[in-house]
C-alpha cells in the first residue's frame, strides 16, 4: 500500500498480489486536529487488504533536498511503523501530484472530479515507482 500524504487528505493505492502494478484505491480525509482518525482508517485497510508493507511518498524539493513537508512525511512514516507494526518505506514523490492531475485532465475529468481523485492517483504513481525500483534492484 502506498500513501500520498497531504495536509488535508491522504491518497491510498494498493498493488496486485504479484507486487507489479499500483492502482488508486481511495482518498482519506485528514482532519487538522490530528492523525488518530486516519491511522484507524489505515489500520482497517491494512486488515481488509492484507497489507504487508506501506510506502509513504517523500516530497523532496525539486533539487532533492528535505524540506518541511518531507520531514512531516518522515514523521508520519515513523508513526505508522509504531502504530501498525508494519515495515514502512519512503519513496521520492516529486511531481507525482502534477503527473496525476495531468493524467486525470487528459481523461476528461472536471476540476472538481480531479480534486477528488488526484491524491489516490498520485499514491499509485508513488507505488509504481517504488515497485519498479525494487524490481530493478533484484
Amino acid at each position: 500500500m502506498a500513501l500520498d500524504i497531504g495536509s488535508r487528505t491522504i491518497g491510498v493505492a494498493i498493488s496486485d498480489e504479484t507486487r507489479t502494478i499500483g492502482q488508486p484505491l481511495l482518498t482519506l480525509e485528514r482532519p487538522s486536529e490530528g492523525i488518530r482518525r486516519p491511522i484507524g482508517a489505515l489500520r482497517r485497510l491494512v486488515k481488509e487488504w492484507a497489507i504487508t508493507e506501506i510506502v509513504v511518498g517523500l516530497p523532496l524539493t525539486l533539487d532533492g533536498e528535505m524540506g518541511a513537508q518531507a520531514h512531516r512525511a518522515e514523521a508520519f512514516a515513523e508513526t505508522l511503523r509504531h502504530r501498525l507494526g508494519l515495515p514502512v518505506a519512503l519513496q521520492d514523490e516529486r511531481l507525482t501530484t502534477y503527473e496525476a492531475d495531468e493524467a486525470l485532465r487528459e481523461d476528461g475529468l472536471t476540476p472538481q472530479e480531479r480534486k477528488q481523485h488526484v491524491d489516490a492517483v498520485a499514491a499509485s504513481l508513488i507505488l509504481r515507482r517504488y515497485l519498479a525500483a525494487r524490481a530493478g534492484s533484484c
